[in-house]
């Protein structure tokens, strides 16, 4: 299970924005989907949460998870 928020990578008024899951408002706004997947990356890492990339038409194309990962399970 994640520690902190998990962060969201969305398309946003023709630009790219990292959100915090539950958040209204954006961490920060960038120009390309590329920055803002570095920014976002480093974020989930410092709080070992998941990370998600929203494509152009909002829908998750990739989840990475920076927690404790479970799967597959010891055993």
């Amino acid at each position: 299970m994640s520690k902190g928020k998990n962060q969201h990578v969305v398309p946003h008024d023709g630009n790219w924005a990292i959100r915090g899951a539950g958040n209204e408002k954006t961490t920060k706004v960038v120009e390309t989907q590329k920055e803002a997947i570095q920014i976002a990356r480093e974020i989930s890492i410092n709080q070992q949460s998941e990370l998600f990339i929203h494509g152009r038409n909002g829908q998750i194309r990739e989840r990475n998870t920076y927690g404790e990962d479970h799967y597959p399970p010891k055993g």
